[in-house]
């Protein structure tokens, strides 16, 4: 079964293509330029350079969040017209969880955290069970550092993705020593680790039903905020 893994909840877009026999292709590109303008050449350029056809795959797994709200929208509508064109089955791929495969053989807990903006991470803790990858042990969570320092466990963990670099005064406080930070290329999430999740949902029979298939938000976007804000103004004035 050969898979096609697409990831574009944060800066960095990463596809990756895996087989029967591990990595076919694989491309992570960290650039200024959108995701609506690289994704479709981008997922064209890899399956040429790896010489496999888009109808040779048989399915294609997605990142689904938590993540950038612009980022995870045009990855899932790029997947999911892909899938209506071609009839491949998809399987959507939890963000957090991608990332903290990238550390699935550590001994420690493991803190996955992205950038969520606004002072906040995207954060998850995991147990890694080495070959059969992690164990979620908490909810996708949008923390502020005040709300991270009460409930991380006082014990030696893994703190891994895009936001990590800038709470490491935070989680040294909490921590001391026991804060240990995975190298830098460690710290994305990889396309082929999104196809490798995708392909064992989809050998297990796992595919999502399109219409179902959306992001994980964990907090309102930026226009349901204004959109709510909006309302409450109105809502003030009619009251008035």
């Amino acid at each position: 079964m050969k898979v096609l893994g697409v990831d574009t909840s944060s800066p960095c877009a990463s596809l990756g293509i895996i087989g029967e026999r591990g990595i076919i292709g694989e491309a992570t590109i960290c650039v200024s330029e959108t995701h609506s303008a690289r994704l479709l050449p981008s997922i064209d350029g890899l399956l040429q350079d790896a010489c496999v056809a888009l109808t040779a795959l048989d399915g294609i797994a997605v990142s689904v969040g938590p993540g950038s709200f612009t980022g995870l929208r045009v990855g899932l509508s790029t997947v999911k017209g892909l899938a209506l064109a071609t009839g491949i089955p998809v399987a959507g791929v939890p963000t957090l969880d991608a990332l903290a495969h990238n550390v699935c053989f550590a001994p420690q807990m493991i803190s996955a955290m992205i950038d969520a903006r606004k002072g906040e991470m995207f954060v998850a803790l995991y147990r890694g069970l080495g070959v059969r990858g992690v164990a979620r042990l908490t909810p996708y969570l949008a923390v502020c550092p005040e709300r991270f320092s009460e409930i991380i466990p006082r014990e030696e963990m893994i703190f891994l993705g895009d936001g990590v670099s800038a709470w490491q005064d935070v989680i040294r406080q909490c921590l001391g020593d026991r804060a240990l930070f995975s190298p830098g290329h460690l710290n994305v999430v990889r396309g082929t680790v999104v196809a490798g999740i995708g392909r064992q949902r989809l050998l297990a029979g796992g595919a999502d039903l399109l219409p179902s298939l959306v992001p994980i938000y964990v907090r309102p976007s930026d226009a349901e905020l204004s959109w709510n804000q909006d309302s409450d103004a109105s809502a003030e004035v009619t009251e008035g």
